[in-house]
């Protein structure tokens, strides 16, 4: 049966998206906000790619202990209710002559919250929905989506920057977290509280996942891939709307389109996965995947005007491509993997690790760019992400063709 034709799935769906295509259009209002309006430096403009990363280091694993303990519907609910009032801060304070870059680090820090709390429970509620031999469609779904609202979301936003303000891309940001609450609120399938423990401490659920996860060598070699990669590769994508209008001279507009066409390659991967696994094998292609997106990154810092956006254009759709192909197939294979009882344990544990070095590659890229220029920096992060593939063809995945198979809740985790 089509993921498509089950109701909960299709609302779950179109709340993500509405979300993702809001919160994709304030992604490049705020740092076009920072450059144009209030006229921040490059390692300000990192500093707010790192604020909206911090969260997973500070709330993230006790997210998952407690996401793991109750039902998980109300939390996407709160998660975006609480996202649109963050959100809607920004142009109430633009109106009033008020808006300062400290706040829009806050706006950035408190919107993370809310995108931890929600990332984790609808991780954590799809292997409710689904056999796991459907977690693959599931989740290429949503990857698809989410990916085609990157291409949607930028050119909007750099063309509301141009036509209207800097300030409207959130507007439409909160107008999108309430679509999706009204969406997740139509949700009716019953979902079972997960059996755990009430006398079990937070701390002791927390160090459970994180067990397992240090414990299992295929979980662990992801995340150490992903901390390492995040780790550079965020560190480029920080720079990049300041390269853009400063280095490489194209308009606020200019930006927004040329993002929304590198994120066709993002939409790609995501169709193209299922086939990838089925062509190559599900390790084959997780490996392959994000070894190309290290490789397609090195084109990025080649970029000069006109013809050369040429790099820039093959280098970021490369990337997207590879990245959400890999991610698609990596996260289903942790869904299916993981006893469902640590599930959002064991997501916090591995986004912990993945997403916690985000702050710390932004931040190293400000400073790099301070100190060596914009195109300097962003061709030492792209090198790191090129060499972060060494890590998965070295690892436990290296002669596999296929992932592990699915476990079934035990004691201890396989090594």
């Amino acid at each position: 049966m089509s993921v498509l034709r089950d109701a909960a799935f299709r609302r779950l769906w179109a709340g993500t998206t509405i979300s993702e295509l809001g919160s994709s259009v304030a992604s490049i209002a705020t740092p076009l906000i920072a450059v144009q309006v209030l006229d921040a430096s490059d390692f300000m403009v990192s500093l707010l790619t790192a604020a909206a990363w911090l969260p997973w280091l500070i709330v993230g694993l006790p997210a998952g202990a407690l996401i793991d303990r109750i039902t998980r519907r109300p939390v996407l609910l709160i998660s975006d209710l609480a996202a649109a009032a963050v959100v809607i801060s920004v142009p109430v304070a633009a109106a009033v002559g008020r808006l300062t870059i400290a706040q829009l680090l806050v706006v950035a820090m408190l919107l993370g919250t809310a995108s931890v709390f929600f990332t984790v429970a609808w991780t954590a509620y799809l292997p409710a929905m689904f056999e796991r031999d459907q977690l693959v469609t599931a989740n290429s779904v949503l990857q698809g989506t989410a990916s085609g609202t990157q291409v949607a979301g930028p050119a909007l936003g750099g063309a509301l920057v141009t036509a209207v303000s800097a300030v409207a891309g959130f507007v439409v940001d909160a107008v999108s977290f309430l679509v999706s609450a009204a969406f997740v609120w139509r949700i009716r399938r019953p979902e079972r509280r997960p059996e755990v423990s009430r006398d079990a401490a937070l701390g002791r659920d927390i160090a459970a996942g994180i067990r397992w996860l240090a414990q299992d060598r295929y979980l662990r070699n992801l995340a150490v891939h992903g901390a390492t990669a995040n780790l550079v590769l965020t560190g480029m994508n920080s720079l990049v709307v300041v390269f853009l209008i400063r280095t490489v001279g194209l308009s606020s507009g200019g930006v927004g389109l040329l993002l929304a066409v590198t994120a066709l390659g993002g939409v790609g991967a995501a169709t193209a996965a299922p086939w990838l696994a089925r062509r190559f094998g599900s390790a084959v292609a997780v490996i392959g995947s994000k070894s190309f997106a290290g490789l397609a990154a090195l084109l990025v810092p080649l970029t000069t005007a006109r013809a050369g956006l040429i790099a820039f254009v093959a280098g970021m759709a490369g990337v997207g491509f590879g990245v959400v192909a890999g991610n698609v197939l990596a996260g289903s294979f942790r869904q299916a993997y993981c006893p469902p009882e640590l599930l959002g344990r064991v997501v916090t544990g591995m986004q912990f690790v993945n997403l916690g070095a985000i702050p710390l590659g932004a931040v190293l890229a400000g400073a790099t760019a301070t100190v060596f220029g914009t195109r300097t920096a962003m061709a030492i992060m792209a090198a790191g992400y090129a060499l972060s593939g060494l890590i998965l063809l070295l690892g436990p995945l290296r002669g596999r063709r296929e992932l592990p198979g699915a476990l079934v809740p035990a004691a201890s985790p396989r090594a």
